[in-house]
C-alpha cells in the first residue's frame, strides 16, 4: 500500500492529526526530484514544541530560499502515533513530501536539550535508519546535529555523522553546498566527510578517537585523519544586521506553545553568569539595529495575522536602543491590536514604565530571577544584582499593581550553604511583608511563587569543572526549603532531582556515555522532558547494563587540568578565561558587564567587536593580561 495512503489512514486514529499533514501557511513547496539536495529538519520533540522554536523557523527559511536545496521538516510522533507507525509498518517521514527519512539526503536534528538524546535515537529507529554511523553506508543519508547541546558533542558521536557548531545561518548552507560539489564529483560520505572537516565549525566525530587513563579520566584526544583540525572553532557570524531573518515563518497547523511573530533584537550576552552556557557559546553580542527590528517585526505581522509580537534575545533591556524600539512597537502594537511580549526585562525603573503601558488594564505575573538567595552568593555565580536592586523593582511593581510576582532561583550552585537557602525564604517573606506594608490587609489577593532549578554544570562555562549536589543533597534542600516556605502567599516549585542528574551526565559526558545512551533507548526511554513519558526504571536498567558510574560524570568535580570531552571544540572564549572565573568565584569577586569594557574572554581573537565599535589589539591584550 502507497506510504501516503497508510498515514491518511493512521491519521484518523490518532489525537491531533494535525502535527503530521505539513501544508502549513507558508510551507516550502518544491519538487524533491528537482533539487540537488534534500534535507530533513529533525526536532526530537513533538510538533508544537519544535514549532515553537525560532531556528528551525531561521534555517528553514535560509536553505529554502536556496533553489537548489529543499529543507523540510520532521518531528518526534506522540505515543499513539508512534504505537501505530510501528504496528503498520510505516517508517518517520517529512511533512512536506511524506518521503521516508531514509531517503533523504540530510537528517540534522537540533539539540536544546540533553534529555531530547534518546528521542534522537528513537526518531532514527522509526526511520528505519542504523543508530550508530559505522553501520551506515552510502545508501543512508548524512545525519548531523546542531544546536547548544552540540558543543560537548561526545555522548552523541557514535550515532551523528557531522556536527555544526555555531551560528547555523551560514555553515549549514555552505555545509550542503560542499555536500552538492562533492556528490557532483562522484565522492561517497567517506570522501565527503573529509572535505567537510575542513570547514569551520564542522567536528566529524569518526576522525577522533579518545584515549583514556586508567583512572577513567582523557589521556588525550586522537587523531584518525590526518586533515581534521586540531581544534574546531565554532563558526561565527560578525554582523547579523544583513542576515537573512523569517518575515513569512510557517504558521503551525494546531496550536504551538509559542504561537506568535518572533523577531530576534540582539544574539550574546555581556552579563557573563557563570553557570548560564549561553551567556558563553553566543558571544560577542551583536545587534540588529532598530530600523531593521521594526521593520521585521511588522512584516511578520502583517504576513501571517499573529496578534502578538515578542521580542527575543538572552536579556531583552540589554538592546542599546531599548527605551525607543519599546516605545515605537508599543505604539505601533496598540495602533494594530497586537500584544506586546518582553520577556527577559532587567527591571529598572523604564523597563517598568514599558510594562505599566503594556499591561495598562490587566497586570499579569511579573517574573524575577536573583537565582540565588544572598549577596555573597550572586557574586559568586556573577549575577550582577543587589537587594537593593530586587526590592526597589518589587517595590515598584507592587505600587504599579502587581499581584503576582515569580521568583526563580538555582540551588547546589557551588560554594552553597544553608544559609543560602534562608535566604531565598527571607526574600519571598520580605515580598509578602512589603505587599502589606504597601497595599495593606485590603489589596486583594497577592501571591509569589517561588520556583528552584538544580545547578547542572555545563560545558564551556567557568562551572564546567564543578560537582553537581547528589540526588540525597538536592531533595535535602527541597525538603528544607519547602519547611522555610510555608508563608502565607507562597508557592514553592522545584525541579526534578533524577532528569538533573542524567542532564550531567550527557551534559559533561564522554564518548563511553553513548552506551548508556543506547542502553536507555533499547529500554524504551524516549521524550524524557515530559514528565508522564520520562521512565526511571528505564535509565535505571540502561545504567547496569552499561556499566556507566553516574557518580563520575556528576558529583565529581574536575581540576583544571584535566582534558575534557569537550575541548575539541573551541567556543570562542578562552579556557584561560573560563578558569580566571572560576577562580574569582570562590574567591567571591565579580567580572564587570563586557559592555563597560572587555573582559579579555577572548573572543576578539575571532571578531573585533565592542558595543561602542572596535577594541583596539593592545587594549584587549593588556585587560587580558591584568585579569590573568
Amino acid at each position: 500500500m502507497d506510504l501516503k495512503l497508510k498515514l491518511d489512514q493512521l491519521l484518523k486514529r490518532v489525537e491531533k492529526p494535525g502535527r503530521y499533514i505539513g501544508g502549513e501557511v507558508n510551507s516550502a513547496v518544491k519538487n524533491p526530484e528537482d533539487v540537488e539536495a534534500n534535507f530533513a529538519f529533525a526536532f526530537p520533540d513533538l510538533y508544537e514544541i519544535g514549532m515553537s522554536y525560532l531556528g528551525l523557523q531561521i534555517l528553514y527559511n535560509v536553505l529554502n530560499r536556496k533553489e537548489n536545496i529543499y529543507c523540510q521538516r520532521v518531528f518526534a510522533p506522540a505515543a499513539d502515533m508512534e504505537d501505530l507507525m510501528r504496528q503498520e509498518n510505516v517508517p518517520l517521514m517529512t511533512l512536506e513530501t511524506k518521503t521516508p527519512l531514509k531517503d533523504m539526503d540530510f537528517v540534522g536534528f537540533t539539540l536544546q536539550y540533553e534529555m531530547s538524546y534518546t528521542t534522537v535515537l528513537n526518531m532514527l529507529d522509526l526511520a528505519q535508519i542504523p543508530l550508530y554511523s559505522k553501520e551506515r553506508g552510502d545508501e543512508y543519508p548524512i545525519i548531523a546535529a546542531g544546536g547548544p547541546c552540540a558543543y560537548n558533542p561526545e555522548p552523541l558521536a557514535d550515532f551523528i555523522d557531522i556536527f555544526v557548531i555555531g551560528d547555523g545561518e551560514k555553515a549549514l548552507p555552505d555545509l550542503v553546498e560542499k555536500y552538492i560539489e562533492c556528490k557532483k564529483a562522484g565522492m561517497g560520505k567517506a570522501d565527503f566527510l573529509k572535505e567537510a572537516c575542513k570547514m569551520e565549525g564542522v567536528y566529524v566525530p569518526s576522525f577522533y578517537e579518545p584515549e583514556y587513563s586508567e583512572d577513567g579520566t582523557i589521556n588525550k584526544l586522537c587523531k584518525l585523519y590526518d586533515g581534521a583540525p586540531d581544534t574546531v572553532l565554532r563558526a561565527i557570524i560578525p554582523d547579523i544586521e544583513s542576515v537573512e531573518f523569517p518575515v513569512n515563518p510557517l504558521i503551525p497547523m494546531v496550536e504551538a506553545v509559542h504561537d506568535r511573530a518572533v523577531v530576534e533584537t540582539f544574539r550574546g550576552c555581556t552579563r557573563g553568569c557563570r553557570f548560564c552556557q549561553a551567556g558563553m557559546i553566543y558571544r560577542p553580542v551583536r545587534e540588529r539595529s532598530k530600523e531593521t527590528v521594526l521593520k521585521l517585526a511588522k512584516s511578520q505581522l502583517a504576513n501571517t495575522g499573529h496578534d502578538e509580537l515578542s521580542l527575543l534575545s538572552l536579556s531583552t533591556s540589554d538592546y542599546s536602543c531599548f527605551e525607543e524600539l519599546a516605545t515605537e512597537l508599543i505604539d505601533y502594537t496598540k495602533k494594530e491590536n497586537v500584544s506586546l511580549s518582553l520577556p527577559s526585562l532587567r527591571i529598572d525603573k523604564f523597563a517598568f514604565d514599558v510594562l505599566n503601558k503594556i499591561q495598562e488594564y490587566k497586570k499579569s505575573g511579573l517574573t524575577y530571577a536573583p537565582e540565588a538567595g544572598t549577596q555573597r552568593l550572586r557574586d559568586v555565580i556573577n549575577k550582577g544584582v543587589n537587594d537593593d536592586d530586587i526590592f526597589n523593582s518589587i517595590e515598584q511593581a507592587l505600587i504599579l499593581g502587581w499581584k503576582h510576582i515569580k521568583l526563580y532561583f538555582m540551588i547546589g550552585l557551588p560554594t552553597e550553604t544553608y544559609e543560602d537557602l534562608d535566604g531565598i525564604a527571607d526574600i519571598a517573606k520580605r515580598i509578602i511583608d512589603l505587599n502589606y506594608k504597601i497595599n495593606g490587609p485590603k489589596g486583594g489577593r497577592f501571591n509569589v511563587t517561588v520556583s528552584v532549578s538544580n545547578f547542572v554544570p555545563k560545558a564551556d562555562t567557568p562551572f564546567q569543572w564543578e560537582a553537581q549536589n547528589t540526588a540525597l543533597e538536592f531533595e535535602e534542600k527541597h525538603n528544607y526549603l519547602a519547611q522555610k516556605l510555608r508563608i502565607k502567599g507562597v508557592t514553592f516549585n522545584y525541579h526534578d532531582n533524577t532528569t538533573s542528574a542524567y542532564e550531567a551526565v550527557f551534559a559533561r559526558g564522554d564518548r563511553r556515555t553513548g552506551r548508556l545512551l543506547y542502553e536507555a533507548h533499547k529500554a524504551g526511554a524516549k521524550l524524557d522532558g515530559w514528565t508522564e513519558h520520562f521512565r526511571p526504571d528505564a535509565w535505571e536498567k540502561a545504567f547496569a547494563k552499561s556499566g556507566i558510574d553516574r557518580d563520575f560524570y556528576t558529583t565529581r568535580k574536575r581540576s583544571f587540568d584535566e582534558v575534557l570531552p569537550w575541548d575539541v571544540i573551541d567556543c570562542g572564549v578562552s579556557k584561560r578565561y573560563l578558569i580566571n572565573e572560576a577562580k574569582k568565584a570562590h574567591d567571591e569577586k565579580t567580572t564587570h558587564d563586557c559592555r563597560l569594557g572587555c573582559t579579555g574572554c577572548g573572543m576578539n581573537r575571532h571578531i573585533k567587536c565592542a558595543m561602542d565599535g572596535i577594541l583596539k589589539k593592545d587594549s584587549v591584550q593588556e585587560r587580558s593580561q591584568r585579569d590573568e
